[in-house]
Parts: C-alpha cells; structure tokens; sequence
C-alpha cells in the first residue's frame, strides 16, 4: 500500500468524526435559513392536504413564485387564491404526475408563462388501501405511476434547467412507510420505498453539482383525507403528525438543506431497531403497537 493511500486511510475515521461533530453542532446552534425571496417553488398534489400546507409555509417564508399542479382544478383554484391573498404570486395547472407526456407538456407551459423552477416539491399521492389480492390491479398501478414514476417523470422534466443555472432543489414527501411497511398498505409501501431509493440515489448523485441540491421527508402517520379512517392502539402516545407541521419542517429542511428528514425523531428509534432485532421480534412490535390491524378501518381517499 503505498503512503497515499494509507494516509487517506487514516485521515478518513477523522473527516467522519469532524462531519459528525458539525451536524451535532447544528442541533445544539440555530441554523442559517436559506433565503426563499428569489425562488419559484412547484408542488404536486397542491390544492389540498400537505400539499395545501406546503403552499402557505412557503409563501410565508416569502417564496417570489408558487405554482401548484393537481388532477381537481376546484381544490387547485382555491389554493391559488388562498395564495394569492397573502400576496404571493401564485398559478395552477391540472397535471397527473403519473401521466409522463402531461408532465413535460405541462412542464413546458410553466416555463413559458411563469418561468424557472427551482423549488420542486414532488408531494402527489395515492392510496389504495387494500391488500395485495384485495386489490384492483388498475389501483396498484395508478399508486406505482402517482407515487414513484411520477417523481421521474418531474424531476427529468425540470432538473436539468436547475443544474444549468447551478441553483435548484428536489423535495420529495415520502413516509416512514418507506422505510417500514405495514398489512394493507402495499401499494402504497411499495411505491413509498421506490421513491425512497429514487431519492437517496439522486442525493448521491447530485454530490459534485453545485447549488442543487435534494431532501426527503420520511413523516409519521399524518392526520389528512388521504390516511382518514387509519387507527393505531395507543394514539396518545404516537398521535399523528399536523399536516402544518410536516409543512413547517419540511420548508426548513429545504432552507438548511437537510438531506433526509424523519418526523417525529424517535422514528429514527425504529429504523435502528429494523436493523438489530429479529423479524419474529418485529412483528411483535407491529402486533403490540397496533400497525399490523391499523389499515383495518382505513377509508381515505385517492
């Protein structure tokens, strides 16, 4: 081994210990919020839910341009207007993200009449909500191409602008679904943990880009439409997220350029508890805790 690479060997344990003490230290000192004033921000799914929520953060945070895309023009055209009353300048176009050629004809006409993107939230969803041989296979693949194809499909449509300009980002709401998957959820799951795999290989890839950037945001249950109906056993002590919530930490994550976001932090607890007990331990957990009958009452909507 030549005295190179043995002293980049020994550096290595180091640089790690350093970029630990650093995020450590971002914890403990308020961190520097990126400013959103010159930024166009697009989001999927935004005329209700998180997506809804979303719009308002980031216009609160004072975003120059919020576009929003959805397949029901009345929930989109409410937002806009809700928007727009806070002053913000805000516009909607009908798109189904699972839909590739809508995509980029429509990613077309935003450039044309609104401009740049530089923010895109891909935040669209859909749940079926059965079992795998309960479900409709038209279901099954509506979810796939929402969920995952649809983050291509945007992401091919307007990343290549972004890095061009060297000034962009890719936000994906994910789950923690993705990451821990539960009876009666399949399509979703599945589709969730894709989209998790999409995001963390554009993460790495987007590592010698300068100003672009990526972050995925891993939440808890949340108390929307699209999960009305899910029960866990002890609410109390794992009580769904607000969808304002998610919102709040997901635009701060965006303006501290935080990679990977897990909300509430304790889910951090069960991603190393995925990792070091047995499956037969696991799937006490999931009985004890009520994730395995959670989907039981599930009516939601897609």
């Amino acid at each position: 081994m030549s005295w190179k690479r043995l002293g980049a060997l020994l550096l290595f344990p180091l640089q790690l210990l350093c970029l630990v003490a650093k995020a450590a230290a971002c914890l403990v000192l308020p961190p520097r919020l990126r400013d959103l004033s010159a930024e166009t921000v697009l989001i999927t799914g935004g005329g209700r839910g998180i997506g809804r929520h979303l719009a308002r953060e980031f216009a609160r945070r004072g975003a120059r341009k919020i576009i929003l895309w959805g397949r029901t023009e009345k929930c989109l055209k409410e937002t806009t207007e809700e928007i727009k009353m806070m002053g913000t300048e805000c516009h909607y176009f009908i798109c189904d993200v699972g839909n590739r050629e809508e995509v980029y004809q429509q990613a077309k006409a935003v450039r044309e009449k609104v401009g740049d993107i530089t923010i895109l939230v891909n935040n669209a969803a859909v749940v079926h909500g059965r079992s795998l041989m309960d479900s409709d296979d038209d279901a099954l693949l509506k979810s796939q191409h929402i969920n995952t194809l649809g983050q291509f499909w945007t992401t091919k449509a307007f990343l290549p602008r972004m890095l061009e300009l060297q000034n962009g980002h890719i936000v994906c709401l994910n789950s923690v679904l993705a990451l821990s998957a539960i009876p009666g959820a399949i399509d979703y799951c599945t589709s969730k943990a894709s989209s998790f795999a999409f995001m963390e290989s554009l993460t790495l890839g987007l590592l010698d880009c300068p100003g672009v950037n990526a972050t995925t945001v891993l939440p808890f249950h949340t108390s929307t439409e699209m999960f009305q109906g899910m029960r866990i056993r002890f609410p109390n002590l794992f009580p769904p997220l607000k969808p304002e919530t998610v919102a709040r930490r997901t635009v701060e994550a965006v303006q501290t350029n935080q990679a990977f976001l897990l909300l509430p932090w304790t889910m951090r607890v069960l991603v190393i508890l995925k990792s070091i007990l047995p499956q037969s331990a696991l799937e006490e957990i999931h009985k004890f805790s009520g994730s395995y009958t959670c989907m039981n009452t599930f009516k939601g909507r897609t």
